[in-house]
């Protein structure tokens, strides 16, 4: 190839790149998360669509029990459509200040990092009464709060930090309870 065009070519793929990631500021988390009080029962108020939740028709919960190795056990949990309960068995190690990864393949293959999944903990409210999770790529986020609803000024309020955190929120989709 003629050098003025490899040289053409590498700097259009230095630029794009560096377009892409000026686009994709980092995802900031809030400061801390104490896990006992995170500990518990979460109900799914809504969620980006995904592939390891397409069966779930309603009752969309998480319950998150620290372990004695400073882990968390995670259990997710939801109803199908024909009302036959599902869930899947996980854990948590914590990665930074609310930052998790969570990991829902078998524990021999926990050496793999693609096993592990992004759970960074991106608004809280103070009574944790609503969590907000997302991940750093964008393309997973949950809302949820430890009742099955949340009332419609919480639930804007949440919404309209969302675009500033660069998440969509039309695509949320609200997960029916029972």
């Amino acid at each position: 190839m003629h050098p003025i065009r490899t040289a053409i070519l590498a700097a259009t793929i230095l630029l794009s790149s560096g377009a892409l990631s000026a686009q994709q500021a980092p995802l900031p988390t809030v400061s801390s998360v104490d896990l006992d009080r995170y500990a518990g029962t979460w109900h799914e108020i809504a969620r980006y669509p995904n592939f390891f939740e397409r069966m779930c028709a309603r009752d969309v919960t998480a319950h998150y029990t620290r372990n004695a190795d400073a882990t968390i056990a995670v259990v997710n949990s939801c109803r199908k459509e024909d009302g036959t309960l599902t869930r899947a068995d996980g854990v948590a190690r914590v990665v930074a200040p609310a930052k998790l990864e969570v990991r829902f393949a078998p524990a021999w293959l926990g050496f793999l990092p693609f096993v592990w999944g992004d759970y960074w903990v991106i608004d809280l409210a103070p009574d944790y009464s609503y969590s907000v999770v997302g991940a750093p790529g964008r393309d997973y986020l949950w809302i949820l709060a430890r009742t099955p609803n949340l009332d419609d000024a919480t639930m804007a309020a949440i919404t309209a930090k969302l675009p500033a955190l660069g998440f969509d929120p039309a695509r949320l989709v609200k997960s029916p309870a029972s």
